[in-house]
């Protein structure tokens, strides 16, 4: 199985940003989407972006909660993923995960769909 590994977590405050990256073992993942997604404490884990290659055109896909304010960009000969969060507030506070998945085409990206994820890595943003 293809393992990916998240990193850039941490504690900042409210209103800087940060940006978090995945790794993927060599181009493994390539023909995959990539996803990001996130699970507070007593929430339930939820989307925040995506970034696919349809038609060898790249596009990336941001929840709600998030659009505006995170960017996501992948950089496929260095196997890397990076999540650019700015303005970060409380309510991003939570363990962000890098997952990928094969492309649905019309679907909103699910957990559930995903072939590989990582181990995750948290993301608390103070007051």
């Amino acid at each position: 199985q293809v393992q990916l590994v998240e990193s850039g977590g941490g504690l900042v405050q409210a209103g800087t940003s940060l940006t978090l990256s995945c790794a993927a073992p060599g181009d493994s993942v390539n023909n995959y989407a990539m996803n990001w997604f996130r699970q507070a404490p007593g929430k339930e884990r939820e989307f925040v972006a995506a970034i696919f290659r349809d038609a060898g055109v790249a596009d990336a896909y941001y929840g709600n909660p998030v659009k505006g304010r995170f960017f996501l960009s992948r950089d496929y000969a260095k196997n890397m993923v990076y999540l650019q969060m700015n303005s970060l507030k409380p309510g991003d506070t939570a363990t962000y995960y890098c997952a990928a998945g094969k492309l649905v085409r019309g679907s909103l990206p699910a957990w559930e769909n995903m072939d590989y994820w990582g181990k995750g890595t948290l993301v608390t943003v103070s007051s």
